[in-house]
């Protein structure tokens, strides 16, 4: 079995295992109290920390754990708004940040506060000034601000120095989810708070990291305990911290030799995806990338099936396919982003993955994709579809309607990839300059047509609402 997903959790590295059993021997105490047995185990904590705020850059005594990545985004947001309430009420985030960040921020808005989402560009980077605008233009004064290193689904690597240097010039704390890339280097520039995961560069799963600079105004939210600053209440688990701990250093002693193969493995896969498999888009920024991550895109596939087979063939991917979400609507990424989002593939290596491996899924990658595709009927053949004189007299296919000088193709209540496949069958039916307005309500609709029409040459004219869904309508250029 191939495991590909090391940004959503990375295998367990062998210092983390040889650390954990040791600490469990160890570091079972009580580090608060006087005894031996607490003594032993506040000589591990210390350590630890220590270890973890070398590898951060910052002291050890700004640096708690928490019991996981998330709550330490929670607890940093929060801490750091409540801390400066006097300050503002406004918040500043990207529109492609965790999950976690978002949802912070929509509980700070629903409790009276402000927000402005700074959008992306095609790569999912942010522009170098554009937190240094959002500033200037925020409807108040702005409390904090918060910008990942490195998104965890692209790969993106984003200009946080810039952006540190904006607010600091502001007198605005910044706050870095560094979940992604902490495991491979130190976050440069004048953050102020950051935070991190354990389980993504092979720590066990339960240890989160937050760092917050002195001189950071910050008041913790939440169970009041003397414990980590009274930023982490709770009596953390030990064992974990310790192994997180010492993962952290072993990963990063290997990370520049790791990056430079790793980078090297998915620079294949960038390249060679493309030419094995007809209508794909590889998506985030070519060259300002995280080592180990690659993102692709596939025309006329149903992300879930694509999973599904992959897994079968002994690969274990992601996706950020709406194709495989619960709620059938796309990755806020990729929607961020504004590109194609049925058939979303994240390939993303742990360290030591082997080539023959990649050369292995290179090799198995486009009979699935042909395989998924032939079940939903999809076109065959790559390229903008052959050129005729006029709209077709007959056979049209199922679901098209003609509509004056051009057709409807009602695709509503079908979901992604059905929508995008119905146009593609269906543009050759209109001549050259005529229009097929697509009928849907699937929210993956709003990515994927402007998508194909850029990936085809076709020229997309925009949505209206309709009766029921919204109306794409796309104009046949060739």
């Amino acid at each position: 079995m191939s495991y590909f997903d090391a940004a959503s959790s990375a295998p367990l590295h062998p210092v983390a295992r040889q650390a954990l059993l040791a600490a469990l021997d160890e570091g079972w105490a009580d580090p608060a109290r006087l005894y031996r047995e607490g003594r032993r185990a506040r000589l591990l904590l210390d350590a630890a920390r220590e270890a973890a705020a070398e590898a951060v850059g910052c002291r050890p005594d700004e640096l708690v754990f928490t019991p996981s990545g998330t709550r330490a985004l929670h607890d940093g947001i929060a801490g750091a708004l409540a801390g400066r309430r006097r300050a503002g009420r406004h918040l500043i985030v990207s529109a492609v940040e965790h999950s976690a960040v978002l949802h912070a921020a929509a509980a700070h808005e629903a409790g009276g506060g402000t927000v402005t989402e700074v959008a992306v560009d095609r790569t999912g980077r942010v522009a170098p000034d554009a937190y240094a605008l959002a500033l200037r233009e925020a409807p108040g004064p702005t409390a904090l601000a918060c910008l990942q290193s490195a998104n965890h689904e692209v790969g993106t690597v984003q200009p946080v120095a810039e952006t540190a240097e904006a607010c600091a010039e502001a007198g605005v704390p910044l706050l870095v989810d560094a979940a992604q890339s902490v495991g491979w280097g130190a976050v440069e520039g004048k953050w102020s708070l950051l935070t991190a995961s354990a389980h993504k560069w092979g720590g066990p799963p339960g240890v989160g990291l937050l760092a917050v600079r002195k001189g950071v105004r910050f008041a913790p939210q939440g169970p009041a305990d003397e414990r980590e600053s009274g930023r982490s209440p709770g009596f953390g688990n030990l064992p974990a911290v310790v192994a997180a701990a010492a993962s952290l250093r072993a990963v990063r002693a290997e990370a520049d030799a790791e990056a430079a193969r790793l980078r090297t493995l998915v620079d294949r896969i960038r390249a060679r995806v493309p030419e094995l498999v007809p209508d794909v888009e590889v998506v985030g920024d070519p060259r300002r990338r995280l080592p180990h991550l690659v993102t692709f895109s596939c025309l006329y596939v149903d992300g879930e099936t694509l999973l599904h087979e992959l897994d079968r063939a002994e690969f274990s991917v992601s996706s950020g396919s709406s194709c495989t979400s619960s709620t059938l609507t796309p990755s806020h990424v990729l929607r961020a982003m504004g590109v194609l989002s049925e058939g979303n593939i994240r390939v993303s290596l742990p360290r030591g993955t082997d080539a023959t491996e990649v050369d292995r899924f290179l090799e198995l990658l486009p009979g699935v994709v042909r395989e998924v595709r032939g079940r939903l009927g999809a076109p065959e053949a790559a390229g903008p579809p052959p050129e005729v004189a006029g709209a077709a007299e007959a056979g049209s296919p199922a679901g098209a309607a003609e509509a004056g000088p051009g057709l409807v193709v009602d695709s509503l209540g079908k979901r992604c990839p059905i929508p995008v496949i119905e146009l593609a069958k269906v543009i050759g039916e209109v001549p050259v300059g005529g229009v097929v307005t697509v009928l849907s309500d699937d929210e993956a609709a709003r990515l994927d047509i402007p998508a194909w029409c850029a990936m085809r040459d076709q020229e997309y004219e925009g949505e209206r609402p309709a009766e029921r869904g919204v109306a794409y309508r796309v104009r046949r250029r060739t």
